[in-house]
């Protein structure tokens, strides 16, 4: 691997700790497009710097957006019998085992403000640990399921190139495609699950991607807000 190819306006660097990293470099005022990477042998790890032109609230969205454009780009080189499918909270299914997650910082808070910069970090387990499979049947890796031949490198540039072009997507139809899409690939909708502290049964989304959660008689809207995590952990 010589480098990543990547759409014009967007550069690839390798870091240690692309997650972490990429919140400093993009507190310090890196340019957006930054994508920052990590392709160890048993993992593959990355982050993209955004500079969203929205309040927060509207987009945290970027969170499902990106886990769409890697649901695409898996699901486009993975053998067809191989199943991606997503969980609210940032999950990536690999035939139904957790095989890695999407995350999300932002330089604020505050629901109202927008930022002055947001990150999507990737994290995927290429092989599975020593513990891990008959004692942990929720968790797999990608290639203890069938996609040896995914190349790590080759599956960053295609979840950038999938990505933007919901980006695109997005900023010219709004919500409501990007909506179908993820809905199409969610896990567990009417099924029991625990989330941001709470338990109940994951009804499905609002408008907004927020997860509605049924508890007893009554259905409570979590926002993706609740998702954002801390900049500076580079777990």
């Amino acid at each position: 691997m010589t480098g990543l190819t990547l759409p014009p306006l967007f550069t690839a660097e390798a870091s240690g700790e692309p997650f972490a990293d990429a919140c400093a470099r993009a507190g310090a005022g890196c340019d957006a497009g930054l994508v920052l990477h990590d392709l160890a042998l048993e993992r593959l790890r990355a982050a993209l710097v955004l500079a969203p032109d929205v309040p927060l609230a509207r987009a945290m969205t970027m969170l499902p957006l990106c886990a769409v454009g890697f649901q695409n780009a898996l699901g486009a080189l993975a053998p067809p019998e191989v199943s991606v499918h997503l969980d609210w909270d940032g999950g990536l299914r690999v035939n139904g085992g957790r095989a890695g997650a999407l995350r999300i910082a932002a330089a604020t808070r505050d629901p109202d403000a927008v930022p002055d910069w947001l990150v999507i970090g990737l994290t995927l387990d290429l092989w599975p640990g020593p513990h891990e499979g008959g004692e942990t049947p929720d968790t797999t890796a990608l290639y203890a399921e069938g996609c040896v031949d995914v190349a790590p490198d080759i599956l960053i540039e295609a979840w950038i190139r999938h990505t933007l072009v919901w980006l695109n997507r997005w900023e010219d139809e709004g919500n409501a495609p990007l909506h179908r899409e993820w809905a199409g690939f969610a896990h567990v909708i009417g099924a029991g699950i625990d989330v941001a502290g709470e338990h109940g049964t994951f009804t499905g989304l609002d408008e907004n991607f927020a997860l509605l959660l049924k508890q007893g008689d009554a259905t409570r809207a979590i926002p993706l807000g609740a998702l954002l995590t801390d900049p500076k952990d580079p777990t």
